[in-house]
């Protein structure tokens, strides 16, 4: 048995996120974590003694794989030796998703379906030919899906080298493992009865996902609007200019510039969990044909397709032809894409706010910010979130078009596409992460939000020609531009021009005592009362 790259599941922390296996012709060790799980000889696999509880191992996961610039020379798969940087250098910080986007999860998501739909028809009544399990034989079904591990998967792997079929491959596997059963082996062509590819594989992307959404994404999405709303409501009453086109403008608070993408944020979340997961049973070409012709007594099979799929907790989609149409993957991805622009945005504008000294960055004993200049303290969270943002949205955008478009009632172009799923989303994942330890290094700046503040006593032009307005002063828009436009304005100078208007005492009495720091309209209450949003 050939050692296999890329192996990984709910049952290891320590494997790659998609990487597609890899086959060597030697005897070999697989290790994960740096531990032996595997030895490999003379086509035979034997499990190590000790493979213990992956979650705590320490040191870097190794596979032996084979090199690609010979074809024959061995090298150690690690993060120094990994293609993509996510099962390399950030593997710290994505592995969770592997439990739900690796190619250990789709053969273990492939396994389950296969072993509930056999469960289904067991169910069946108007199917004698597979009988109602005893409560032990689907016990024992159960535990072949609770206890599936790696060398599990890799042998459904050296079954594939002959089939060159994954799912093909998965159904063998299991004949195979059930063969001795007693009860089990008297059935074991009802695996995959009634299939397509597709009826397998649709519904394990679709748990996969609903796995990486609901275990990894969405809380880690959760974590960075709580941040970034907490930020709000402590910032709530911290004054500061704003700027439109990159020149003072109106004054607002910190707090209420952050309730601002907290809001945005919790907004386009929502739409992704308004998106209904789908799946399909229904053949070769969406009509039941092969189903029907096998039990033609039986005239509700899309019923039953239907209570299969949702007992899954997927949706059933009724009309589909070889494939689900992907519809649904298109809007999740579109949905993350969303959330990951709105996080560029803060990612840029407190970029920009740290320039301006309104932050400060803590500093971390031994770290460097600049290999020449030893006083830099970079904000390099906020621009790696911002180009994994990038990256993840590129390669979901891609997705999102090309899952919709299959010729006629089905190519293979998604089947390659949808093996990157965990490349999108585990990058989007590091760039939350990301910009949530960025979040955790800021420090205000207040005294430069205020002496910036102090030095532009022209926003307070808007609020005067408003007032002048009311009280009926000619050319009030006209008079401010002459006195404030191009021209440095001083408090004194704006006092100067409040006490020589027409206008009533309390309404004079209100402008003079008013300041840049002062005039922030509702962005106090704002920011306090974002949580109520969120």
């Amino acid at each position: 048995m050939e050692a296999v790259a890329g192996i990984a599941g709910p049952s290891f922390q320590n494997n790659a996120i998609f990487a597609a296996p890899r086959y060597s012709n030697k005897s070999q060790n697989l290790y994960f974590g740096g531990r032996l799980l595997f030895h490999t000889c003379q086509g035979s696999v034997g499990k190590a003694t000790s493979v213990g509880n992956m979650s705590n191992a320490v040191s870097l996961p190794k596979v032996t794989a084979m090199a690609a610039s010979n074809g024959a020379s061995d090298f150690e798969l690690s993060n120094l030796t990994a293609l993509s940087p996510l099962d390399g250098r950030y593997w710290g910080k994505v592995k969770e998703m592997s439990s739900f986007t690796s190619e250990f999860a789709l053969i273990k998501y492939r396994v389950l379906v296969e072993i509930k739909w056999l469960l289904k028809l067991s169910n069946i009544p108007d199917i004698p030919e597979v009988p109602r399990f005893t409560e032990e034989a689907e016990t024992y079904l159960q535990s072949c899906i609770d206890q599936f591990d790696a060398s599990d998967a890799l042998e459904v792997k050296r079954i594939e080298r002959s089939t060159n079929h994954d799912v093909k491959a998965v159904e063998y596997f299991l004949k195979q493992k059930f063969q001795s059963h007693p009860e089990i082996s008297k059935v074991l062509e009802f695996f995959h009865f009634g299939c397509t590819s597709e009826d397998i594989n649709n519904l394990a992307y679709a748990l996969m996902l609903k796995g990486a959404l609901d275990e990894v994404l969405k809380p880690a999405m959760d974590q960075l609007i709580s941040e970034i709303s907490n930020m709000a409501k402590i910032n709530a009453s911290v004054p500061m200019l704003s700027r439109t086109h990159g020149q003072p403008a109106s004054p607002t608070s910190l707090g209420k510039e952050m309730a601002i993408f907290a809001y945005r944020l919790k907004s386009e979340k929502e739409k992704l969990c308004e998106v209904e997961i789908l799946g399909k049973f229904a053949g070769a070409v969406g009509n039941y044909n092969a189903l029907i012709v096998a039990y033609p007594e039986i005239k509700n099979w899309p019923n039953i397709a239907k209570e299969f799929v949702e007992s899954l907790g997927v949706s059933f989609n009724p009309y589909v032809t070889q494939i689900e149409p992907h519809d649904y993957i298109s809007r999740i991805f579109n949905s993350v894409i969303g959330f990951n622009d709105i996080l560029v945005d803060f990612n840029r504008d407190i970029w920009g706010y740290i320039s301006l000294g309104y932050f400060k960055l803590k500093t971390k004993s031994g770290e460097v910010g600049s290999s020449t200049m030893p006083h830099k303290v970079n904000p390099i969270d906020f621009e790696n979130s911002e180009s994994n943002c990038g990256i993840a949205n590129s390669l979901l955008a891609h997705l999102s078009t090309k899952l919709r478009i299959s010729r006629w009632q089905r190519d293979l172009t998604d089947s390659t596409a949808l093996r990157n799923v965990g490349d999108g989303l585990a990058r989007s994942l590091l760039a939350y992460k990301s910009a949530l330890q960025g979040i955790s290094k800021l420090q205000v700046n207040e005294a430069n939000i205020m002496d910036d503040l102090d030095e532009c006593w022209e926003v307070l032009a808007e609020p005067i020609q408003t007032v002048m307005r009311r009280y009926g002063v000619p050319e009030p828009y006209e008079k401010l531009k002459e006195l404030t436009r191009g021209r440095s304005v001083t408090k004194e100078s704006i006092q100067e021009f409040i006490e020589g208007l027409d206008i009533p005492v309390e309404a004079k009495t209100q402008l003079v005592n008013m300041s840049s720091r002062s005039y922030v309209g509702a962005a106090v209450e704002l920011a306090e009362n974002i949580q109520d949003f969120i």
